[in-house]
């Protein structure tokens, strides 16, 4: 059996290979023939990194963090005042002990600006000391999060393989799906494949850049409307005529087009109904003169989607189904601290070898132990 430290070089000095190996053992499946349904789904989970929540740094967490030792500061001095005044109402052992403790938050203070400098030049505005590509993302759990690594997954909703893998460290998904897309289809083999994936992926970019390679992307539209929250009509209750290029709102009056505007690097049109002022669903439409509808330049790609969507309800279903269990089973096997490398390379390397134990145990159980062997062997 090799020692630790041989199977730990051996990772680290033959990352690119391993990483090969992973996407090899795709090809093969693909060989036998496991990827003619040609459909994936497309999800993201966050992983522990080896960095400590306590060793990353943001802005907001670094700014609290010398606020506390400012008040360290000043309850320690303000003891050290009152012993100055009357040496019997402190000991002179805890003067020596505040003396000790002001000389360590000094000390740490001193270390704090060195990681507030490093924070300033950092792009993203974080610092991980143990990790240095190690992020703090948010998780599912309202006001929760972790100090790790996103890792994308696109899985084979038949056999429920893993066809294409990333770890970013980047933390959210908006901007995963057509790269994720892009390699699914590539691992596939086909010229065309239909992705599914959820709300966190909605970006109308991404789905369009997806269209326009072949991928048929069925993402549900995140509903974050203010209207709708505060008991509005929101866009959905709008009907966008194409051949009039006008909306119909709920009250049957026409919202023609006014003008363009380019806002977030998006060019939006902008669409409102000379009734608004005298129509009688005014109070639940809009507390504004006029109820403004703006439509991007590509939204028909999201039309048609959501047509796509509206006719397959069992998509939610499906991908849930498919691709949540893979990142359950790679966690239990990872244990409560997940990656055991350090930066993303490395993070990497660690990945696809799970990836690849994790495939080739869905294809024993699929095909057999002396079937497979003799796929590999041919």
């Amino acid at each position: 059996m090799p020692d630790f430290k041989t199977i730990a070089d051996f990772r680290k000095d033959n990352g690119e290979a391993i990483r090969k190996v992973c996407r090899e053992f795709v090809l093969l499946c693909r060989g036998l023939g496991l990827f003619e349904e040609a459909t994936v789904a497309i999800n993201g989970a966050k992983f522990k990194a080896v960095n400590n929540r306590d060793k990353n740094f943001t802005e907001h967490k670094l700014q609290a963090r010398m606020q506390q030792l400012d008040e360290s500061v000043a309850r320690y001095l303000t003891e050290l005042d009152r012993a100055d005044r009357d040496s019997s109402l402190v000991p002179a052992a805890r003067v020596e002990h505040l003396k000790r403790k002001l000389a360590t938050v000094k000390e740490q203070m001193g270390k704090l600006r060195e990681i507030e400098r490093r924070l300033n030049e950092a792009p993203d505005r974080q610092v991980s000391l143990t990790d240095p590509d190690a992020r703090s993302m948010a998780t599912s759990g309202r006001g929760t999060g972790i100090v790790g690594y996103n890792v994308q997954t696109a899985v084979d909703v038949k056999h429920h393989l893993i066809v294409a893998h990333e770890v970013t460290n980047v933390g959210h998904d908006r901007t995963q799906l057509a790269s994720m897309g892009t390699q699914a289809k590539q691992a596939i083999g086909q010229d065309s494949i239909t992705a599914l994936a959820d709300h966190g992926y909605f970006r109308g970019e991404e789905i369009r850049q997806c269209e326009q390679t072949g991928i048929e992307a069925l993402v549900p539209k995140p509903l974050t409307s203010n209207n709708r929250a505060v008991g509005l009509f929101d866009k959905a209750d709008f009907v966008y005529i194409e051949a009039e290029d006008a909306f119909r709102c709920p009250a049957g009056e026409r919202a023609i087009h006014r003008f363009t505007t380019v806002e977030h690097g998006q060019t939006l049109h902008k669409y409102w109904s000379s009734a608004c002022p005298r129509c009688p669903l005014k109070a639940r439409c809009t507390t504004s003169e006029y109820r403004r509808i703006s439509r991007w330049e590509h939204e028909a790609v999201l039309d048609r989607m959501q047509k796509r969507l509206d006719q397959r309800p069992e998509v939610a279903r499906q991908r849930r189904q498919t691709v949540e269990h893979p990142f359950g089973t790679l966690k239990a096997w990872m244990g409560a601290t997940h990656f055991l490398t350090k930066t993303l390379p490395r993070v990497r390397t660690e990945m696809s070898l799970h990836v690849l134990a994790y495939n080739l145990k869905r294809l024993i159980a699929i095909l057999g132990t002396a079937s497979l062997m003799n796929a590999i062997s041919a």
